[in-house]
């Protein structure tokens, strides 16, 4: 590390930001880059799977709100993707590099495991079965989102927190959206299949915060790019999921 680098890190650890690639320290770059290749991997994902779902919504509005999710998350993802190519990475043949609609079984034991070329998070290596259960992952995960959307929205690499800002109002508003659709289905006497698919959903989606905590954590923290820890993050998610899952009379984990 030469003197510049080091007097970017100290800058970064005093709460400083960074605003273009040109002035970036090596280690930074790689973890902005992993940081904005998970999101972007797990939105195109997100959007190819409930892309495949949207003809099993129970009337039109359902389906055009499905349509509507399946837009906007694509839209996130180039919102990130535009920043990645600040970097040279090339935005065009970005999306079409991985199969994103690819899927695992549903008994398939990967844990937090990812593949080389497609940084998704794990969840979405994870077919739906059927809208209800959509309905209820869309539901898990976008309250998942909600909270890392609070802490990516605050990140050193100002474009990138300006892109999160953006985004996260976008993906509230998918999470409402499922909690409607919950809504409705419970109204239609399908809480047993929900609860089944909140009980499949749930540990896998509590996966995506990671370890509680790590060393990995520190040096991030160091770098301006976390701030709060895994375990915290995962504790609120947990603490707003379930209430909200128990206002519809199901039960968390």
């Amino acid at each position: 590390m030469d003197m510049d680098d080091m007097s970017i890190t100290s800058y970064l650890a005093e709460g400083g930001v960074l605003t273009n690639p040109t002035n970036v320290p090596p280690r930074y770059r790689a973890e902005l880059l992993k940081l904005m290749a998970t999101f972007v991997d797990s939105e195109l994902a997100g959007a190819a799977g409930f892309a495949d779902v949207i003809n099993t919504g129970p009337g039109i509005k359902e389906r055009i709100a499905a349509a509507k999710i399946v837009l906007e998350k694509t839209d996130n993802a180039d919102k990130v993707l535009h920043v990645m190519g600040e970097f040279g990475v090339d935005e065009r043949r970005y999306a079409n590099h991985h199969p994103w609609a690819a899927r695992l079984s549903r008994e398939a034991d990967i844990g937090t495991t990812r593949s080389e070329g497609d940084m998704r998070l794990a969840v979405f290596n994870y077919p739906l079965e059927g809208w209800g259960d959509a309905v209820v992952m869309n539901l898990l995960m976008g309250k998942a989102v909600g909270v890392q959307m609070t802490e990516f929205s605050k990140v050193s690499y100002q474009p990138l927190a300006e892109a999160f800002r953006k985004i996260a109002p976008v993906e509230a508003r998918h999470a409402e959206l499922a909690e409607e659709g919950l809504n409705r289905l419970i109204d239609e006497g399908q809480g047993d299949a929900l609860q089944q698919s909140v009980s499949y959903w749930w540990p896998r989606v509590s996966a995506s915060f990671g370890a509680g905590q790590s060393d990995r954590f520190e040096a991030l923290q160091a770098m301006g790019l976390r701030r709060t820890p895994n375990g915290e993050m995962n504790a609120e998610w947990e603490n707003e999921t379930a209430a909200t899952l128990e206002r519809h009379g199901l039960k968390a984990g």
